[in-house]
């Protein structure tokens, strides 16, 4: 069974079992790097959040053995779990007063999302894009948030560099900035849950030496925006006591290693080339070569503007 057919397979399964005039169907997206995700969004009667529930692992567990049915069941489990019960009131959306203090912002790659950024407010920072969107809720199965656009700014009558200014603001009281060893880093992936998205590049470190350390958010969504948090570069070099090398491993985290204990510039490149090729998914890379943090200077410049 192809994973289109898994799609309709699991559509009509869905479609069976669920009442009250709720119904599931085929949803496809554009994600992050102009990644195409299918999976199925389930509308309930009445209520205008509807979550979708993707399908890529539960296809792999297909082709693993586990029957369609068993599968269908846990996806109704899970829906039980993330489905909201009452609609969200559009208005406050509408309303910049009502809204800005959930406005903040993630990091995405500027050339492998151009399309995205065409219809999006954006900031740009080396080879990166600082990209806007509403916080509406955290919780133990994840957020719930929506992509700032350009019609956004319209009827808010606000500029890119003003929701940046906000956006700095409120990071730091909705999503601060944890810095961590890659120990306790190791610590966390090994006490996740099966299914769990990890940290791949932290998890092909041989040894978890304790120089080095990682930058993320406390839901580890989206925490490599935490490079644009006022002061954090400056206060993790006070950490590190020089200047030191910042490894994107997602656009969920980053891993800052000391100058003087890192590799080559270009041997680091490699490696995150290596690792966001075979083991990230393209959803979730950031880019391709390390970053180095100046601290006299306080600014970050990309691999190539290296001056050693």
């Amino acid at each position: 069974m192809t994973y289109q057919e898994f799609v309709c397979a699991i559509e009509k399964r869905m479609n069976q079992k669920l009442e009250g005039g709720i119904k599931a169907s085929q949803y496809t997206t554009v994600k992050n790097n102009g990644k195409v995700k299918k999976g199925l969004l389930i509308e309930a009667p009445g209520v205008n959040i509807s979550p979708t529930i993707y399908l890529e692992e539960f296809y792999h567990r297909y082709l693993d053995g586990e029957l369609v049915d068993e599968l269908v069941q846990d996806i109704l489990n899970f829906y039980r779990i993330v489905r909201c019960d009452r609609s969200m009131d559009t208005n406050d959306i509408e309303h910049y007063d009502t809204i800005q203090d959930k406005i903040v912002f993630k990091l995405v790659h500027t050339e492998k999302n151009r399309e995205l950024l065409e219809g999006v407010p954006h900031i740009e920072l080396l080879d990166l894009s600082i990209v806007f969107y509403v916080l509406l809720d955290v919780n133990s199965q994840g957020t719930a948030t929506m992509t700032v656009n350009n019609e956004h700014l319209q009827y808010w009558d606000v500029t890119a560099d003003e929701l940046l200014a906000l956006a700095r603001k409120n990071v730091t009281r909705l999503l601060p900035a944890e810095l961590f060893t890659m120990q306790q880093a190791v610590d966390e992936i090994l006490r996740a849950v099966p299914g769990k998205r990890k940290n791949l590049l932290i998890e092909s470190v041989t040894e978890a030496d304790d120089f080095m350390y990682v930058l993320s958010n406390p839901i580890r969504s989206f925490g490599a925006a935490c490079i644009v948090y006022p002061e954090v570069l400056d206060m993790a070099g006070q950490v590190l006591g020089e200047d030191y090398y910042v490894l994107p491993s997602s656009v969920h985290e980053v891993v800052l290693v000391p100058a003087s204990k890192g590799m080559k510039p270009e041997d680091m490149n490699a490696m995150v080339t290596e690792i966001n090729q075979t083991q990230v998914a393209e959803e979730e890379i950031l880019s391709n070569h390390a970053y180095l943090y100046q601290r006299e200077a306080r600014r970050l410049v990309m691999q190539n503007s290296f001056n050693f």
